[in-house]
Formats: structure tokens, sequence, C-alpha cells
């Protein structure tokens, strides 16, 4: 038995140095990946320290062949990358690793790279039962070669990873070997089988803007039901965020527990999916981040006023650049708290969502007061969002001169009884769908809303009720699911944000001590 054992050990040292000479790139590089146009090409990963390698790109089309080799050397710690200039967007790209061994990637495109994250919306499959009919007819259409997809498997981590799982499980809720399969972190052509078991939010924002820009695009999806945002931000961004820092402390204590017992954090832990779904990202150029989340949040959304767009910042610095960041105002859902049915904690939260995009750059927002469901928290209306997705995307990121949203609140003048609402956004014009306009209140300074009457005036929207004599403040859609619908829209077919004119406490707000 002795001789035996030192014989396997033997065999383990003749073997390791081999197995330890493989170069091996960043998984997020592989077959069918799209390379993000525009930037400067870096490919890199790992190899033995100080082992010789030469990357090369090439593109192969009907009419020609070009290509570029670089040569570097592997550092200390087994690091390397090279960089290529800026190539043109289309297919037929291949890169090709060359160390102690051999890999080459083919079918690569060069076009628009997006990230799609957030919480079980943005996760939400075509194969999910309560997307109806979409779930058979959608995928049976969906394949385009120009579209590429990759989904990274939801894990967490302590503290932040350089790189990802890339494993092929069977889809949730299946067992035997013919179930089907999900294929995390690797990058698949868009077809009826690959798009059952992708985001459909993603897709449909992906089909458009494919559609509109005419270039590959890939999508990213690294997405996590029911995690709160603060997962999704980074130890430092907290820290500095005096409002934020209790989240870091729970970050650096779970860290620390990980030392001792070795177990990852649970994914609603602050940092935790910053850790392993967005850290090993950074190093890959992407032209922005469509993100649906909030509902985790809903019930500290005055916080997320502060928290959203620190981790927006977050993103950016990390990524470098103004990442053009879109995200999706929270879907009409009754929400409850103990079974209490009276809550505007969605309100507050969809608010939280508009005003980043005050105070921030090239931050978008998709409104979607039309595709909610009162009772379940997955609305089935996909389309939509996506729809409206790119179409923020369309302009903030590519700078089309396009209307992307419907009106948005500008000013309130209150006058004789009414209130004069002055929008931004108005587009070809102001409409009320189906009817007369529903879901505005108004209040005197006591604050005390009730239903009002609102009629659209040329690009204002004129709103009085009987009893308020002295209007001082209106609010619009300031419920977590309004009945009926709201209709007000512009006549691009896009609905109003909900919005206030007052500045009231929030039922959000913290507690005073």
């Amino acid at each position: 038995m002795r001789r035996f054992k030192a014989a396997l050990f033997v065999l383990a040292c003749a073997l390791a140095p081999s197995a330890r000479a493989d170069v091996k790139p960043h998984p997020v590089f592989g077959d069918h990946m799209v390379l993000q146009q525009g930037v400067p090409i870096v490919v890199y990963g790992k190899a033995d320290a100080g082992e010789e390698l030469s990357v090369g790109l090439e593109q192969k089309t009907a009419n020609s062949e070009s290509g570029a080799v670089k040569s570097t050397t592997a550092d200390k710690d087994g690091n390397w990358s090279v960089k290529f200039g800026a190539p043109k967007a289309g297919t037929g790209y291949s890169i090709t690793i060359k160390g102690k061994n051999k890999i080459t990637f083919k079918n690569v495109a060069v076009g628009e790279v997006w990230v799609c994250s957030g919480q079980s919306n943005m996760q939400w499959e075509f194969w999910r039962n309560n997307l109806g009919e979409q779930s058979k007819t959608v995928p049976a259409g969906a394949k385009n070669p120009n579209i590429r997809l990759m989904t990274l498997q939801r894990v967490t981590a302590a503290t932040p990873q350089d790189t990802f799982p890339v494993v092929t499980v069977n889809r949730e809720g299946t067992k035997g070997p013919d179930a089907p399969k999900v294929h995390y972190g690797k990058w698949l052509e868009c077809d009826q089988a690959s798009v059952q078991e992708f985001s459909a939010v993603a897709y449909y924002f992906g089909r458009d803007l494919e559609k509109a820009l005419k270039v590959p695009v890939g999508l990213i999806v690294n997405s996590w039901g029911g995690m709160p945002a603060e997962a999704y931000t980074s130890l430092e961004a907290l820290d500095a965020e005096p409002s934020l820092k209790g989240y870091a402390d729970r970050a650096r204590a779970v860290a620390k527990a990980f030392e001792t017992n070795k177990q990852n954090p649970a994914p609603n832990a602050p940092t935790a999916l910053y850790n392993s779904l967005v850290h090993p990202l950074l190093k890959f150029p992407v032209k922005g981040a469509i993100w649906y989340q909030g509902e985790s949040n809903a019930t500290r959304a005055y916080e997320y006023r502060t928290l959203y767009p620190t981790m927006i910042k977050d993103w950016r610095t990390r990524w470098g650049g103004e990442l053009p960041f879109v995200g999706v105002q929270l879907a009409p859902f009754r929400g409850s708290t103990n079974g209490v049915w009276a809550n505007v904690d969605y309100a507050e939260l969809r608010d939280a969502q508009r005003h980043a995009t005050t105070v921030l750059p090239k931050v978008g927002v998709a409104v979607i007061t039309d595709a909610g469901h009162e009772t379940d928290i997955h609305p089935p209306q996909k389309e939509p969002v996506g729809a409206r997705l790119a179409l923020n995307a369309r302009a903030l990121a590519y700078g089309e001169k396009i209307e992307y949203l419907g009106p948005v609140y500008k000013s309130a003048k209150f006058e004789s009884g009414t209130a004069t609402l002055s929008f931004d956004h108005v587009g070809g014009g102001l409409v009320a769908k189906d009817g007369d306009l529903v879901g505005f209140t108004i209040a005197g300074k006591d604050g005390k809303f009730v239903p009002a009457k609102a009629t659209i005036k040329g690009e204002t929207v004129v709103v009085s009720a009987e009893g308020v004599a002295e209007p001082a403040m209106v609010r619009f859609g300031w419920v977590n699911f309004a009945k009926p619908t709201l209709n007000f829209f512009n006549k691009e077919g896009l609905p109003a944000s909900p919005f206030r004119t007052d500045d009231l406490p929030l039922t959000t707000m913290p507690k005073k001590k």
C-alpha cells in the first residue's frame, strides 16, 4: 500500500507541471462571444508565471481576411493581457491564443455589449409558465445569429472574484439526463433552445437594439431573484456613503466569518453579488447596463434615493467612463406588509428610481404603469419592458433623436382652485387612453389627498376637485397598484411616470428615535 501511494505521488508530480502549463483565458471569452466595438479589444487570462504566449485576432469575410498577432509574457502571478485596436462591428472574427497549449475561439462578433442585471423580473426566462403564449411564439421565431446570449450562474462570494463558473446544469425544477439544460457562463447564439433559458426582458431589449443599430448585440445576464441593490454594490462604495456604512460593516463581518467557516454568504448580503456577478466582468468592456430591481428594497424606498445612485456611480467607476444605465420602474403590484394592502412603498420606490435620472447623467427609466399585475409580482408582459429599455438606450447611449419617455412632471401652478401641470417629454402631444384621465389626486395645505378631475389642455394637465378650494399639491399614480390602470400617455404610446408635487415626509423614511 505504501509503495502504491508513493507511485501515485510521483505520477501526480509528473502530471502537475503539464496541468499548470495550460493557458487559461478569462471565461468571458468563448465561441460566439461579442466584443464591444469602438474601444480597444483586450484579451486576458492566466498562465504559468513567465510563460510566453501570443494572441491573434482575425476576421474572415466573403471578400477579405485580416488580422493581427500580439505577444506577451505572463507576470509573476500568472496574469497576462494583450491589447488590439478597436475593430469594426461585424462577424467572422476569431481569437487564437498560443502558449504551451493552443485555444481558438470561433464565430466571434464585434458589436454592442450590455449587462442585464437585477432581480427576478430581469431573471424571468421564457420557459416560465406565467408568460403564456409568448413562451412558445417568441422562441419559435427567435433565431438570430446577430444576438448572442450569456447567463452567469447564481453564486455568491465574500470577497471580489476575478472569474465566474462555466457549468451546464438541468433547468431549475427538472431532473434526469433528458431535462432541459442551462449553460451558465457560456456564450450562445440566440435560437429557439437558448432563448428559452434566457431572460425575456433582456431578449426583447436586445432584439429591438439589434434591429435599430444593425450590429451584433451581446447580452450578459447576472440577475438573481429577490436580491437587494446593496448586494450588487462594492464594499468601498458602501463604506464611502455615511448613510450606507452599516451595509459595509455587515459585508466586512461576512468576509471575516468566511475566513473561519469557508461558507459563501447569503445572496442578499451586502456586496455578495457584486463580488461574484459584477466584479468578474469589470475588465471586459461593455456599452451599458439595464437594471430591473427594487421590489426587495421597496420597504426602504427612501434609502434607495441614495443607494441606487451610489450603485450606479460604483459600476461606472469600476468599468470606467459614464456607463449608460437604464432601470425599469417597478410594475404595478398591490404589495402588502403582514397582509395589509394599503402601502405606497412601491410608489415611493418608483419615485426614487425617477430621482436617479435627475441627479446622474445618462440614466434612463422604463415606465411600465400599463404592464403590471395586481397579484403577480412577476407580470407576464415583458415585451413593453424590453422595448422601452431599448428606446432609452438608443437615446441615451447612442444619441438617437427619438422620444424615449412618456410625460415627466416638470412644474405646477396653483391658482383659482386648480393646479396646472407642465411636463417634459410631451412628444407629439398628451393623450388620455380610453376615456378621462385617471390616477390624479389633489390636496390643500392640510395634505389630505382626494380623487381629482384631470383634463388635458394643450401641453398641460389641469387638475381640480370639489371641496379643495385652494389646492397646494398633486399626486399621480401614487399607489402600489392603480385601479383602473393609469391612462396618461404621450402620442408616442409611452406612459407618464408617477409623480408628486409635494415634499411631505415619505412613509419609508427612517423613524425618528
